[in-house]
């Protein structure tokens, strides 16, 4: 029996039809590559350092969660934007939070009647009011007014205080990478002579969010002590003994959590991906 061969012929059209057909797959494969990459990082659980939040819930915005107070010390500032997490910061071996801080500062007076204001205590505390840092600063000036109505602080509390150049190396230390709450945070990061990263600041005092749960206008600058009270139905800064700068930074990181995850969505809808 003889061997038959076949020769088959495959029209042109037909082989440039393939190599389109393969060319298209190629371009819809990498399409499809890019779209799921840019929406995993749009998903991401982490951005700018900081947990993404998830979105608002539709719970009643009538009904304030529990929170607490600051001080109400108030300066127009320019608000910041970031995202933070919307659960307790995650510790670390040593106790300290590693991604959120409630930081405030008492100040006394020094020069001509008090005038200038220098750190004489800083406190700071972590997402769940646990005391990070807590200590009294010596100024490098004489003290000429402990504004001791005010700043609870009085002169014993100074006598072995911590000096200010050592108290500010560790401070910024703590604050370094975390995302800082205060209520007019600027006033402590001026004494501190510091500039936080406007990204990972939240300034209470100048947040449209609490001042509508409080019935304020949206563009009052509202003391520590009001929102406390309106927001949280608590009383601060209360009595002859002065602000605690610990008292002020739980209230203020208190206050934070009540808006915390609308605050924060609302950061992260204007971030650009």
């Amino acid at each position: 029996m003889s061997d038959i061969q076949l020769n088959i012929f495959v029209p042109e059209k037909t082989t440039e039809l393939r190599k389109k057909r393969k060319k298209n797959d190629r371009w819809s494969r990498r399409k499809i590559q890019a779209l799921e990459k840019r929406a995993n990082h749009l998903q991401a659980p982490v951005y700018n350092g900081v947990k993404r939040p998830t979105p608002p819930s539709t719970r009643d915005q009538s009904t304030p969660q529990t929170s607490a107070a600051s001080s109400g010390r108030c300066k127009p500032t320019s608000s910041s934007s970031s995202s933070s997490s919307s659960s307790p910061s995650p510790v670390t071996p040593t106790g300290i939070p590693t991604k959120v801080l409630a930081m405030d500062c008492e100040m006394v007076g020094t020069g001509p009647k008090g005038s200038v204001s220098q750190l004489a205590r800083c406190s700071i505390v972590s997402y769940d009011g646990d005391v990070v840092y807590d200590k009294f600063v010596k100024p490098t000036v004489p003290v000429t007014d402990y504004r001791t109505r005010w700043s609870g602080i009085r002169p014993r509390d100074l006598l072995k205080a911590t000096p200010y150049v050592q108290a500010r190396k560790e401070i910024l230390k703590l604050l370094a990478g975390k995302l800082v709450i205060g209520h007019a945070v600027h006033n402590d990061f001026k004494v501190l002579g510091y500039s936080h990263p406007g990204p990972l600041t939240r300034d209470t005092s100048r947040i449209p969010l609490l001042n509508r749960r409080a019935g304020f206008a949206e563009t009052e600058c509202a003391s520590l002590k009001r929102l406390t009270k309106t927001v949280l139905n608590r009383d601060i800064q209360v009595g002859r003994r002065g602000h605690s700068s610990v008292e002020d930074a739980r209230a203020t990181m208190e206050l934070y959590r009540v808006v915390e995850e609308e605050w924060e969505w609302t950061l992260a809808s204007r971030t650009p991906a």
